[in-house]
Formats: C-alpha cells, structure tokens, sequence
C-alpha cells in the first residue's frame, strides 16, 4: 500500500542534507530570543538552532553563530564591569562551537561586545574577518533616529555614524552628519560641542544613556539589539556587502598600535567584513577614538583566558 507522499510526490534527485544558511543562537535570554524572533520574522535562515546548554552538537554546519551567552547588566554596572565574568563564559562555549562549525562566522553581542570580540578571535583561532561584534550596529541606528526626531525628517534620510567603544566612551562623527548630502556642521560649525546653542551634543548624550534607561525600567534590553543583529545577519547571509559600524580589529588604524577591536564602518557580506571604509576624522574625532581604545586596552590588557 503506497504511503500520501509515495502518491502525491515522485522524487526526481537526491538533494544535499546539508543547510545553506544555519543560523546557531547560543543563549537564550532576552536578547537571544529577540535575536530569534526577528531572525524567523525576516525569513533569513533555512535552519535555525537554539543553544542554552553543554550539547552543542545541534549547531553543527553553521554558516552563522550569534552569542548572546553570558551574565547581564545589572542597573548602573557599565558593560566593562562585566568583562571577567564573560570572559570566562566564552572559554567554555567558544570551543564547542568551533568543533561542531570550524567555517562559521561569528557575530558577539555579548557585553562588553568590543572585548569580547577580541577574546572570542583569540579563542576561535578563526580569521579576523569572520569574528564580527555587534558593536555600534545599534547606537548608530539611536543616533539617526535622535537626529531626525529634532530636525523632523525620517531617520533613514539622515546620515551618520558612531564608531568607537559600544558603550560610555563611543565616538559620534559630527562631521559627517548630514541630511541630503547637506553636512550639518556647514550649517553650525559648533555643532556637538560644548558652545553649541542648540545643544546637539544631547543627542549623542541619549544614545549612551538609552541602554541604562531601558535597563533601569523594565530590568533588561531585547527587542532593540534583537532587530540590530538581524539587521547584520541579512547583510551578512544574504551577501548585501552594506557599510555597517560593527567591531574589528583596529590596529594600524588611526594610529592604534595594540590588537583592539572597535566599530569603525565595515563592508558585510557572505565572508564577513570583507573591506573597511577609511573615514577621514578630525582632529577632535580621532583624539577620541584613540581615548576610546586606551579604556579598552587598559582593560583588555589584564584578562585572564
């Protein structure tokens, strides 16, 4: 007696069991599950996985890793209070995801994502291009959204970015904020700092405080850096090659001399960050950015792994 399916389908080829696009979550917090959710929603993975324990041999053939795995923020704890603690999370998970998936990349959301980032590259032994950190993904995403709530326009038609640490010391580039193509510093020169009358440099101000505000209300962040990482998991799967501010290695740039990780903005697609775009600071900027990777590395320099 023949089965429905032997009746309704004659199959034709065998077909290779091996998914294109495997996305593996490991942890399943908040921010996993958000991560999840918006990764399903978009459609983006043939295969998804969900790790929150030892086996992870359900992960295996990733094309794609998410960490979200480690301890959370607690109210009024910076993201490098939390370092110590994640790093030790990391020797443990990092490994096992190697082992099942030695071709994957590897996207950190973990906090503090610049550190860890760096950590995980050196655990993985996997090339740099491939170890990406969420990094200024989202804070870049706020800061357009804050620019075109104060000037009415929709967020997408305005442009700038924050690069530099995922946290206190993040570096917004005033210089390059602008709205069709219209710098806003030829507009006001004073622009972002202190002497400015109108302020702006609120905006950037918010950016930083919205974590700690989120965190305060309802305990946690989730939906917001779930959107961000599918946001760079499309460009990443789907091979878009878009220009995003994720974490990577900087030495060599900006007069860096040290293996720091940070956002700067990065080419992403289906090898990871396949070029970086050289974006030219001013003086003030690139004092920042340097002062951004000095409280990094005073950190960074002390772990043990």
């Amino acid at each position: 007696m023949s089965t429905v399916k032997e009746q309704l389908i004659e199959n034709l080829i065998a077909e290779d069991k091996i998914p294109q696009r495997k996305v593996t979550i490991v942890g399943i917090g908040a921010v996993g599950m958000a991560c999840a959710i918006s990764i399903l929603l978009k459609d983006l993975a043939d295969e998804l996985a969900l790790v929150d324990g030892k086996d992870f041999s359900m992960s295996a053939n990733s094309k794609l890793v998410i960490v979200t795995a480690g301890a959370r923020q607690q109210e009024g704890e910076s993201r490098l209070a939390l370092v110590q603690r994640n790093v030790n999370i990391m020797k443990t998970v990092i490994p096992a995801i190697i082992r099942h998936s030695p071709d994957c990349m590897i996207l950190i959301v973990s906090n503090p994502v610049d550190i860890l980032t760096y950590v995980v590259w050196k655990l993985s032994g996997l090339p740099v291009n491939r170890v990406i950190g969420s990094g200024c993904n989202l804070d870049s995403a706020r800061f357009r959204y804050l620019v075109g709530e104060k000037l009415g326009v929709h967020p997408t038609s305005c442009h700038g970015w924050i690069i530099g640490e995922h946290g206190d010391s993040s570096v917004p580039l005033w210089s390059g904020v602008n709205v069709a193509g219209v710098p806003l510093k030829n507009l006001n020169p004073n622009l972002g700092t202190d002497s400015d009358k109108e302020q702006w440099k609120n905006v950037h101000r918010q950016v930083v405080d919205s974590a700690y505000e989120i965190i305060k209300l309802k305990g946690y962040t989730s939906w917001a850096i779930g959107l961000s990482v599918t946001d760079l998991a499309g460009s990443i799967l789907k091979n878009l090659r878009r220009v995003h501010p994720v974490s990577t290695m900087v030495k060599g740039l900006y007069g860096i001399k040290e293996e720091i990780f940070l956002s700067i903005p990065c080419v992403l697609g289906q090898s990871g960050v396949s070029d970086v775009v050289k974006v030219k600071l001013n003086p003030e900027e690139e004092a920042l950015f340097k002062k951004s990777a000095n409280t990094l590395w005073e950190i960074q320099k002390d772990l043990k792994f």
